[in-house]
Parts: C-alpha cells; structure tokens; sequence
C-alpha cells in the first residue's frame, strides 16, 4: 500500500532499480516504490530515466513537477487505470445544482472538521473550537464562506498573524 510522498528537493538523477525508485544526489538513496503514493519534483534541474517513468507509472504513482519558484506546472498520470472516469465525470456534470450544492457543503465541512483535527492535535484548542462552530454554519454552496473564514484562522493559527497565502514564498509554494 502506496503512503509516502516523496519530495526532490535538490538536483538529482532519478532511476528505477529491482522495484526501487533510486535517487542520486549528493548521496544516493533508495525508496521501494509500492510504498510511495505520490513523487513531487520541486526543482527543475532533475533528470528521469524512461525505465523509472514506466515502473511509477506502473505502480500508479502521481508524479508531480514544479517550476523554479516551487509551484505544481505539470503531472505525469497513466493513459489506463480507472475506465469509467470519463463517465463519473460526465455524471457529475449533469447533477442538479442542489446535489452539487449538497455535496460542495459536505466537503467543505469535511474540510473543515479536519482543519479543527488538526488543530487540536498541535495544541490550538481555542482556534479548533472556533472551526468545529464553523462546521454547523455552513449553508448550502458555502454561501456564508465559512471555508474562507476557517482558512484564515487556520492559517494564522499555524503560522502567524502576518502570514498571507498572497504572498511569493516558499511556504505559499508548498500548500499549492
């Protein structure tokens, strides 16, 4: 089962070896690739054996590449896997707009009550509580964007009064 996610950080050589996805860098270092989920390739200066392409490809692993600032530009995904997508999504455009609207609610409370999680977990009682009221206020569509309000005190709960996701830095690069 795939749980790792793998991030190329500095400039490196990636190769396939005997089920292992090898990484030569400053040091070498091997990762068995039925344990990583998704490979995400920061910096640009990277090169990718075919081989290694294949076998991730293979395995289902989400390759993700970014530009020099650290932002996602582009993703390698395989042609075969899940048949039927193309009709999922066909299906979920031709839903009535009160199910999307149902369905947009229940994410964003999902997505909420595991910001509140993880709040809790680092200690910011106060602020997870505030979420978890969040949860019982958001509407239909989160037309009341109470997934923007939780954003914001979940973001400066985590890192500051004066961080703002607006701005160029490599933290901003990372959450995107």
């Amino acid at each position: 089962m795939s749980w790792r996610v793998v991030i190329i950080e500095n400039q490196a050589k990636l190769d396939y070896k005997m089920g292992y996805l090898v990484i030569r860098g400053l040091e070498t270092k091997r990762v068995l690739l039925d344990e990583i989920a998704v490979l995400l390739i920061e910096n640009p200066a990277i090169s990718i054996t075919g081989i290694c392409i294949e076998a991730m490809i293979g395995k289902k692993i989400k390759v993700i590449f970014c530009d020099s600032k650290r932002n996602p530009i582009a993703e390698i995904f395989p042609h075969h896997g899940c048949p039927d997508n193309p009709a999922k999504l066909r299906m979920q455009i031709a839903w009535e707009q009160s199910i999307k609207d149902i369905v947009w609610r229940d994410i964003v409370s999902e997505k909420i009550r595991k910001q509140a999680e993880f709040l809790y977990e680092n200690g910011y009682f106060c602020q997870a509580n505030l979420l978890n009221e969040y949860i019982g206020q958001v509407e239909l569509a989160d037309s009341s964007n109470r997934e923007g309000h939780a954003a914001k005190v979940y973001f400066n709960a985590l890192f500051g009064m004066d961080f703002t996701r607006s701005a160029d830095i490599p933290v901003n690069a990372a959450l995107n």
